[in-house]
């Protein structure tokens, strides 16, 4: 026989950024493992400086960085975590980005426009990425931006099945804030054996973030009607969509998210909406001036452990959720 054969087993290796490291602890504790010790800091510029500890020779690497403000550095280090397990000769780097940022660019609207959800797959790729690892993408079509594996987790069995166990189900009335999001809505409504509605929004096309009709399509008249949503920015959009849901007769509104993004004037907004309940993951770190009574963030690190535990044992990460499509 010609060559060496080793003995050697996989090794699974947690690496963490420092965006959100109490997700990253806690995928470590689900998965029964420990973060790889990390040095980094900042210059004095802003320039980012990362070393690991121990050696990542041939490691089955996973570095997890979520997205949240300041969104651009936080990218920029885990693109540099990535090219430092590159250089260290790991094995396979997957990217877990529970938060994927810049997805809301995922298409030109007009002319001279970036598709910046593009560009951040080619970062990743460019940098050393094997695969991704995200959450609710703002599409679909993102996953083939990137040249290579991408495991898509859904936070819906997680969402619907909080938002199932709490209300009266005979009243239940799935809404979609906008047409974009109906065809998530309508896994929501076959999980929850509920009818959907939809909130038919018009925006300003020159103004940012701003919204200018409602119509709703839809019986919602004393129904409880669970808003559903990829993420959560300023909350201007959700709010006035629960405001149409209440002129319209609604009894009761619960708003569910996977993303609370939550920026500027996004804290006033939930703090003095009628909506009863919002519900987020903790994709993202939730702001400390945001921890009210109606706010409930529900764990996603035993679902991304479980899948991380797939992609490296070989497994299924689609068989984590053949019950919620």
């Amino acid at each position: 026989m010609t060559g060496i054969k080793t003995t050697g087993e996989k090794k699974l290796m947690l690496f963490s950024g420092r965006a959100h490291p109490e997700l990253a602890e806690e995928v470590a504790h689900q998965l029964g493992a420990q973060l790889v010790p990390t040095k980094a800091f900042d210059f004095a510029n802003g320039e980012i400086y990362v070393r690991f500890e121990e050696s990542a020779r041939g490691s089955d690497a996973f570095v997890i960085q979520s997205h949240p403000a300041p969104i651009n550095k936080w990218i920029m280090e885990q693109l540099i975590m990535i090219d430092a397990l590159k250089r260290a000769s790991a094995k396979r780097i997957t990217v877990v980005v529970p938060f994927y940022g810049y997805a809301r660019q995922d298409k030109k609207h007009r002319g001279r426009e970036p598709i910046s959800a593009r560009l951040m797959a080619d970062l990743m790729k460019t940098a050393g990425a094997d695969r991704i690892l995200t959450v609710d993408l703002h599409t679909d079509q993102i996953q083939g931006f990137f040249d290579g594996p991408v495991d898509h987790l859904f936070a819906l069995p997680l969402l619907a099945d909080y938002v199932g166990a709490k209300v009266d189900r005979s009243k239940l009335t799935v809404v979609s804030p906008d047409a974009g999001r109906v065809r998530v809505a309508d896994r929501w409504c076959d999980r929850l054996g509920a009818p959907l509605a939809i909130v038919h929004k018009r925006r300003d096309p020159d103004v940012a973030n701003q919204v200018t009709v409602h119509e709703v399509v839809g019986d919602v008249k004393g129904r409880i009607c669970v808003l559903v949503d990829d993420m959560i920015d300023t909350g201007g959009t959700i709010c006035a969509a629960a405001d149409a849901l209440f002129a319209n007769g609604a009894e009761d509104v619960i708003v569910t998210a996977t993303h609370g993004v939550l920026s500027g004037p996004a804290a006033d907004r939930l703090k003095n909406s009628k909506v009863s309940e919002f519900v987020f993951t903790d994709t993202l770190p939730t702001p400390g001036e945001l921890e009210l009574d109606k706010i409930t963030v529900l764990s996603i690190a035993p679902m991304i452990a479980s899948a991380i535990r797939e992609v490296f044992e070989d497994g299924s990460v689609t068989s984590l959720f053949n019950d919620a499509h």
